[in-house]
């Protein structure tokens, strides 16, 4: 519908330009907004004020010009301008009830693909598998795999890449502590990688022979040895498996074929440093090898330095990074990739992506976005530590929300048995979890809070999961399918008018979390769309309807909102619940 009406003004633009009211070079970008007032209409548009100084004519009139110059359509009922020139418009009735209906009968519930279909490759939650995965690798665990299920969503080809860190010199302290141990005391020790990781990074330091060790088996490491390798796969194997059991319990679609880790870009490193070096890109600087690019300075207006490889040999993050753009260039044939890393890398990953067109790994149409995100915080303002003060393993923090949520359920005494009270408190617990987290701006800290995030009211997933098993009670009461409701829709009174309209921005909602990779507008979405729903139910009799027309159409608007509440939670990875 959006999509449409920006057709339209775009025609009534080429319009102007063709009669002289508008000069021909402008080529403005349409944009349409929801109305803050909805009484005013459904969307609103400021390009008359747009255009107006440039056409060198008034905002008013201008804006009179735009709609008298719109092609003829059934899509709008009304245009009205308001204030010194803003365009309102009111979306006809038809067309709300084709939509609402087409919605109804689409598995895709009514969202279109994406124009041009691209192959996406999507970098995320990439932890270090020298420890178990802790509370800091959350963010971009979740919110790349909600982006990367709304670009599967909308037609694109998506390939996942974990890019996990398995290389560099904290490897060969882990493997100096493993030839120390064998056999079942290994293994036992394996069990728990943040207990093997303290008591090796104890060794490193109170030990120089340790030390002097560790440093050794990095370099037998790196040259191939397979003793060392031996060990080393033995650990990564350990080591993903508890990354895999992670993903699983959030319900993220990372499997081990995902998995590139750095180690695989190990065999081209030195290609990537003489590559740079054929094209006089690079400089020596204090023995290090560094490119230097004038795009990106310090206070004193000096060049930054791109190191690609150090004094002593050993190669950096940048330099894995610049063979991995080249890698998801040529054998993964992306179109555009995307990476969810720590906004506080942002600008190591401007200074890759503009290295990697300067050095010809990467084609100038590719398509390289960096999507950081900001810091899960505790309550005192500071990154979320556990109560001892250490980093929260994120397998004890998905045990304490399912034990969190199964006391909730307990207390409300809803009659389910103690395995279903189990299965609703791990789909709560873990869902609480990550809806606190997507429903906040990718960009900005947020505080974990479990008394917010477990709360039945509010923007949270409980609300929005018993808001989803309200509406299916409905069908339950009735004895009938959602998706075998026969009829057509009815809108007669103003919530069901405002529920419509509120399930036809459906489409619009998921391509701009496409667009802008930022999962928080489709949360809060959906949590308009539970409380729409909510003051529709109290203000609208489904099963006592005055007629059996209107029954049929306040059950088709409530089926409708059922599988827009499951396909937006699903798009989130959150899964649904018959009853709670």
């Amino acid at each position: 519908m959006k999509e449409q009406l920006e057709q339209l003004l775009a025609a009534a633009v080429a319009e102007l330009q063709a009669q002289g009211t508008l000069p021909a070079e402008l080529s403005p970008r349409i944009q349409l907004d929801r109305p803050r007032d909805k009484s005013h209409g459904d969307f609103a548009t400021n390009l008359a004020l747009m255009l107006a100084k440039p056409a060198g004519t008034n905002p008013r009139a201008l804006a009179e010009a735009l709609i008298a110059a719109l092609p003829e359509n059934s899509l709008v009922a009304e245009a009205t301008i308001a204030g010194p020139g803003f365009i309102n418009f009111v979306i006809s009735q038809d067309q709300l009830l084709q939509q609402l209906e087409a919605a109804y009968q689409d598995a895709h519930v009514g969202v279109a693909n994406a124009e041009q279909s691209q192959r996406i490759v999507i970098d995320y939650s990439s932890p270090n598998l020298a420890k178990e995965m802790h509370v800091g690798h959350l963010r971009s665990a979740i919110i790349g795999d909600a982006v990367a299920r709304v670009c599967e969503f909308l037609g694109h080809t998506v390939i996942r890449q974990n890019h996990v860190g398995d290389w560099g010199t904290q490897f060969g302290m882990l493997l100096a502590h493993m030839e120390e141990l064998e056999g079942s005391e290994l293994a036992m020790e394996l069990s728990n990688l943040e207990t093997f990781y303290k008591a090796a990074k104890k060794r490193f330091d109170e030990s120089p022979e340790f030390a002097n060790r560790a440093r050794e088996l990095v370099v037998a490491l790196q040259s191939g040895d397979a003793k060392c390798l031996q060990l080393w796969q033995q650990f990564i194997d350990v080591s993903l498996s508890h990354c895999q059991e992670v993903y699983d319990r959030l319900g993220v679609k990372l499997t081990r074929d995902d998995v590139m880790a750095e180690s695989a870009y190990n065999d081209d490193l030195p290609q990537v440093v003489e590559d740079l070096r054929s094209q006089g890109l690079l400089v020596e600087d204090q023995g290090a090898q560094c490119v230097f690019l004038d795009e990106f300075k310090n206070k004193e207006g000096e060049a930054l330095p791109v190191i690609v490889q150090k004094s002593g040999g050993g190669y950096l993050y940048a330099t894995t990074d610049l063979a991995a753009v080249r890698y998801r260039q040529n054998q993964l044939k992306g179109d555009h990739l995307m990476y969810f890393v720590d906004q506080r890398q942002g600008l190591h990953f401007q200074q890759i992506f503009t290295l990697a067109k300067k050095a010809g790994f990467a084609r100038e149409d590719l398509q390289m976005d960096h999507y950081g995100f900001g810091t899960v915080m505790g309550k005192d303002g500071r990154p979320y530590k556990s109560r001892d003060g250490g980093v929260t393993k994120l397998a004890d923090l998905l045990d304490q929300a399912e034990a969190r949520a199964l006391a909730l359920v307990q207390e409300k005494n809803t009659g389910l048995s103690a395995e279903e009270q189990a299965q609703v408190a791990k789909v709560v617990g873990i869902s609480s979890v990550k809806y606190a987290d997507l429903s906040k701006n990718r960009t900005s800290d947020y505080i974990f809070d479990w008394d917010t995030m477990l709360s039945f009211e509010g923007n949270t997933a409980p609300y929005l999961l018993y808001a989803y098993t309200r509406v299916m009670s409905v069908f339950n009461k009735a004895g009938v399918q959602p998706d075998a409701i026969s009829g057509t829709f009815v809108l007669q009174d103003e919530r069901e008018q405002a529920l419509a309209n509120l399930l036809v921005r459906f489409n619009e909602v998921v391509h701009t979390v496409a667009n802008k990779a930022m999962p928080h507008f489709l949360c809060g979405y959906l949590f308009e769309l539970a409380g729409a729903f909510s003051s529709f139910y109290e203000a609208c009799p489904i099963l006592q309807a005055e007629d059996e027309a209107l029954q049929q159409s306040r059950l088709k608007l409530a089926a409708l909102t059922a599988k827009t509440l499951r396909q937006g939670l699903e798009l989130l990875g959150i899964e649904t619940l018959d009853k709670m």
